[in-house]
């Protein structure tokens, strides 16, 4: 199954988890001017993924360092303990997991109510069937192409599938649902994802350790074009 993305421009996000946090205002500040469409800022808890990353008041603080929609990927236990202040601090886009929310149609729920676009995102070994229900209440789903948590990790193919899976479902039901696709993601990879039907790419490593940012977002660019 395949769903063809031709005639929509594909939209790049670089995460942040691969920039140097030392430098996260003119990292961000390097993505926008290289043409990134948003700026994709992962939440890690070192629960739900190993790693520890940023809470609110980072977010708050990148929200001054640019005008690109803020997608806040939360890979933490009960996020919806945490979506009041995530969208306080200037998330555009709001990702929970389907494997961290007990009750995930209340949570996309609320977070449509605190004015942000309502994401759910799925690891790799989960099914795309267990989404078919959500999707209703969904602006997008993140399919990781990778297991989170970490930079720098090795694109899964297998996952084009799932992609073609979700598009198909969002198809017959006629959903306007986004899908993004995470991990793993470079001029190599991105076509491959792009025709099994993904709409959006998170780039991390691939643009922040190359040696040339744009040069590498001009690559990605007109491989998902491809």
């Amino acid at each position: 199954m395949r769903s063809s993305t031709r005639g929509r421009a594909v939209r790049i996000a670089p995460s942040i988890l691969s920039a140097d946090f030392a430098r996260l205002g003119d990292e961000v500040r390097l993505a926008e001017a290289s043409g990134a469409d948003s700026i994709h800022v992962d939440v890690c808890d070192g629960r739900f993924v190993p790693s520890i990353t940023i809470g609110p008041l980072a977010v708050e603080a990148l929200r001054r360092a640019t005008r690109l929609p803020l997608d806040v990927h939360l890979m933490i236990v009960e996020p919806e303990r945490a979506l009041d202040d995530f969208a306080a601090a200037g998330a555009a886009v709001l990702y929970v997991h389907q494997e961290a929310c007990t009750h995930l149609n209340r949570t996309l729920a609320r977070i449509r109510e605190l004015g942000a676009r309502a994401a759910v995102a799925v690891n790799p070994a989960t099914p795309a069937a267990l989404l078919e229900e959500v999707l209703p209440d969904a602006d997008r789903v993140l399919v990781m192409t990778v297991n989170p948590g970490f930079g720098g990790q090795l694109f899964i193919p297998s996952m084009t599938g799932k992609v073609a899976r979700l598009a198909a479902i969002a198809r017959r039901a006629r959903l306007p649902v986004e899908i993004e696709v995470d991990g793993g993601i470079t001029d190599e990879t991105a076509p491959a994802a792009v025709r099994a039907g993904a709409t959006h790419l998170v780039a991390g490593s691939y643009l922040y350790k190359s040696a040339d940012f744009a040069a590498a977002m001009r690559a990605l660019r007109r491989a998902a074009r491809a």
